[in-house]
């Protein structure tokens, strides 16, 4: 009864927002624009409709996206912003007898649900920082994605114009197999060219690594082939030239990308990439997820909002913990992809393991009767432990002795 409850359906063009008091009576409701000069407005109408001795309380869905602006402003005028995850605003909105779809009731349940879980939700803090590493992250994700889709098409062209091209190069994207595919993007540039010109070629593409063998290899097939030119072959080899070229770019902005992660990252002072197994681009996806640690009191708070820690069913006295599909599930897929590199173990006769500790903890779990991928939650609960240690305290990963350390000692 202390507090006035605002619900904001957030979108990108404008907004929406709902007052609510303690009872779910609805006092007022506005549609502001999405831009600063917007947001005094809807400051007015909430300060006009709470009552003296009350606070207002705002509920976002999306303080990083369309909503970033408006929590930044809210956050710096000093009030209150809470993050309200959207399986909460969904389920609310669904649990009605008749189910709506409008801004005006978006707003509204976001708001009920503010009510109802106003010391769960976690506060917003947009910071610059963390909000800076979230869109280089997904800017240098949006390349790769690229990239990839370019080696599709460039596998596509290739196996018109060169039907045995993929005995040529180990990988059709490497260093030396992209300056060949742009010099010689079909077979008929090659008519005028020996072994000895080709392998020169070669090596310097490659650094000295390939061989007049090769390039003998290479011209042998071609000729076993047979004729690949076809009408307006221009048009198809600008097309692998040109496929070429966009991936080494592509390659060069991921660089340059990667290149900036590291030096946003460095301001943080976290060390998460002293752990084995967590790169640059994983430690600034672990930062723009998580964000400021001290919003998490605790690990098991951070773990509840990865969606890690096991949710509670029973009844009637009966019942067990299953694993949660709430949370945030992009952070849960980071912690899982870490929790296999942690656990994996090399091919071949030494068996060398990634993470002899995780891997020893691993099979404990298998052991005590856990499933597998019981045992790989267990893995990711220990990880966000260490991680939110490590992001915590500022510190560096320090691996503990395993327990055939410890006997063998």
């Amino acid at each position: 009864m202390r507090h006035v409850y605002v619900g904001l359906d957030l979108h990108k063009a404008h907004h929406t927002a709902v007052i609510i008091n303690c009872w779910h009576e609805r006092p007022g409701e506005i549609q502001i624009e999405n831009k600063p000069s917007a947001f005094d407005e809807l400051m007015k109408l909430v300060k006009k409709h709470t009552p003296k001795g009350m606070t207002p309380v705002y509920g976002l869905e999306d303080t990083g996206g369309n909503g970033r602006a408006l929590a930044v402003y809210l956050v710096e005028k000093k009030q209150i912003v809470k993050e309200v995850n959207s399986a909460l605003s969904y389920n609310e909105r669904m649990n009605n007898a008749t189910t709506q779809k409008s801004d005006s009731w978006d707003a509204f349940c976001i708001a009920k649900v503010l009510f109802a879980r106003l010391d769960d939700l976690p506060d917003a803090n947009p910071q610059d920082i963390y909000w800076t590493i979230g869109q280089l992250v997904a800017r240098r994700n949006s390349i790769v994605k690229h990239a990839a889709s370019l080696k599709n098409q460039l596998h596509q062209q290739l196996s018109y114009h060169y039907p045995s091209y993929k005995k040529f190069f180990c990988d059709i994207d490497g260093k030396t197999a992209l300056a060949f595919w742009e010099k010689y993007p079909a077979p008929y540039h090659l008519e005028m060219v020996g072994a000895e010109e080709l392998a020169a070629y070669l090596r310097k593409a490659s650094h000295n690594t390939c061989s007049t063998r090769k390039a003998e290899e290479i011209l042998e097939l071609v000729k076993i082939d047979g004729e690949t030119k076809r009408n307006y072959q221009a048009s198809r080899d600008f097309l692998v030239v040109n496929m070429v070229q966009d991936m080494k770019r592509s390659r060069e902005l991921i660089k340059q990308t990667e290149e900036q992660l590291r030096q946003v990252l460095a301001k943080t002072d976290y060390k998460l990439d002293s752990m084995d197994g967590i790169s640059t681009v994983t430690a600034a996806e672990l930062s723009a997820e998580i964000g400021d640690i001290r919003r998490f009191s605790n690990a098991d708070k951070l773990a509840r909002f990865a969606g890690i820690a096991p949710v509670r069913f029973s009844s009637g006295g009966k019942g067990k913990d299953q694993a949660s599909g709430q949370g945030n599930r992009v952070l849960n897929a980071i912690f899982y992809n870490l929790a296999v590199q942690q656990i994996q173990v090399a091919k071949g006769d030494n068996k060398k393991q990634r993470n002899p500790k995780f891997n020893e903890y691993y099979q404990r779990k298998l052991t005590e009767g856990k499933t597998k991928k019981q045992a790989l939650i267990c893995v990711m609960r220990r990880l966000v432990n260490i991680i939110y240690s490590m992001m915590k305290n500022k510190t560096e990963y320090r691996a503990a002795v395993t327990l055939t350390e410890r006997k063998a000692s």
